[in-house]
């Protein structure tokens, strides 16, 4: 028996003994990487359509290859694909069919390039996929927001300092909060995608190849911005992943933080809001229950990406260039964040929009607290008052209305009077909270004309993307 058949590899030649059972086991990688088919066979076209244009393949033998990998893909594609653990992974697999296919035709594929930069390649072409895929459920959501925002841009509610009532705003405004976060968010896979829309194909195993290779046309024909620039780099550095990691994990801490809020909001305290009944669950012991369970969920999830994103810094921190095989380590972290952002943003888009506002709840909600006790400061600045002298007269006026459990603007004009004779009858124009709110129309202000100035802004951008 060949040392070849012994160990059913591509590099067999050089051992004169099988691998391990558990160690081929062990290294292999074709559980998790085989989802990757469709980009390694995309990448494979391109590097056999751009050998052929250079010589290296005849036409007859290009499309021979393109043509067999075209029925290995529909094979895949339609379950009937037999993996093998002892092929490694999905190129060895991919490659292994191939040319029990076309025969030899099969083994000139690989000609001037390496699984080194094929991986490199296969991941970047996967990413990028899905970043579109993310990008459009990103922007779902963000629709969404602002649709519940439009609607309730005049529905006024407690704003929270150290989760105590600190002013009132509109529940628009405060969901437009939630849309500038997803909107930088946005922002920084948009910046992802342009870093790995980059060719590492040709790159080789680090150094290059020898094969006369138009780099330029492989990425084109794979709709790459450009190829990258240093071979060595190519096919050794994540940073691309990392990157989308890091996006994910900024974004699931917005989507967190939104998730907690919901949670609060549903509570029988609070009472804000109510979610459809498709986006919770029930008890098994009290029949009473509603649990949010979809925010909560999205909340806990958060840390799971965290925890991907310190995965593949670890994994990269330590590596000499170039490639190690450290690197088969990225794929689960970058595969699990990508499944986990793109879920959750689905769950928040369908949910969202059907939020329903308990707006009496709201704004009686908004009534306590004395969140109106600022614009009683403010209107006595504006009467020649130092603000500090005014802190301190509304903050006695608060300490009485806190002992007798009255709100400030439940107090007569001549009790209000008591703190400071410069207070008239038109303090009730700023104690009122329609009156709080509509005082603050500047950009990015509370009152209901400025939310639904930012909505129509945000409307605008979408459009353009």
């Amino acid at each position: 028996m060949s040392s070849e058949k012994e160990t059913n590899k591509s590099w067999g030649g050089r051992f004169s003994e099988a691998t391990d059972t558990f160690v081929a086991r062990f290294t292999a990688s074709v559980d998790f990487d085989q989802r990757l088919y469709a980009q390694d066979i995309q990448g494979s076209i391109a590097h056999a359509t751009m050998l052929a244009s250079v010589g290296v393949l005849t036409e007859e033998e290009k499309d021979q290859i393109i043509e067999g990998l075209s029925d290995i893909k529909a094979e895949i594609e339609a379950g009937q694909f037999a993996w093998s653990v002892e092929l490694e992974d999905v190129h060895m697999n991919i490659e292994a069919a191939l040319t029990r296919r076309i025969g030899i035709t099969g083994k000139k594929l690989h000609t001037g390039r390496s699984r080194n930069d094929q991986v490199a390649t296969d991941i970047r072409l996967y990413l990028r996929d899905q970043i579109d895929v993310i990008a459009a459920e990103l922007t779902r959501l963000q629709k969404g927001v602002l649709a519940l925002a439009e609607k309730e841009a005049e529905t006024i509610m407690p704003g929270f300092t150290h989760l105590q009532t600190a002013q009132p705003v509109t529940f628009g405004h405060h969901l437009m909060a939630w849309y500038e976060m997803l909107n930088r968010d946005y922002g920084r896979l948009m910046d992802c995608r342009k870093r790995a829309n980059q060719s590492p194909l040709g790159a080789a195993a680090l150094a290059g190849t020898s094969y006369p290779i138009n780099r330029e046309l492989s990425s084109e024909l794979l709709g790459f911005s450009q190829p990258t620039r240093n071979s060595l780099d190519s096919v050794s550095d994540r940073d691309f992943a990392i990157e989308f990691s890091a996006f994910a994990a900024l974004l699931l801490t917005h989507m967190s933080r939104a998730s907690e809020e919901l949670v609060l909001w549903t509570s029988a305290q609070f009472n804000f809001i109510e979610l459809p009944d498709r986006f919770c669950t029930g008890s098994s012991i009290m029949p009473q229950k509603k649990n949010p369970d979809v925010p909560e969920l999205v909340r806990g999830k958060s840390g799971r990406v965290n925890g991907n994103l310190v995965s593949l810094l670890t994994l990269m921190k330590s590596q000499p260039l170039a490639y190690n095989k450290d690197n088969q380590e990225d794929k689960e972290p970058l595969f699990d964040s990508v499944d986990t952002v793109r879920d959750c943003l689905r769950a928040f888009a369908d949910m969202v929009p059907a939020i329903v506002a308990n707006r009496d709840v709201m704004y009686e909600a908004a009534k306590r607290g004395f969140s109106t006790a600022t614009d009683l400061a403010d209107y006595l600045v504006r009467k020649g008052i130092p603000f500090r002298d005014s802190h301190e007269i509304v903050g006695s006026a608060v300490a009485k209305g806190v002992a007798e459990k009255r709100d400030l603007s439940d107090m007569s004009l001549e009790e209000l009077q008591a703190f400071s004779p410069e207070i008239q009858a038109d303090v009730f124009d700023v104690l009122t909270l329609e009156g709080s709110v509509a005082a603050r129309a500047h950009l990015g202000g509370t009152a209901p004309a400025q939310v639904r100035a930012a909505i129509a802004d945000a409307k605008n951008a979408l459009d353009q993307r």
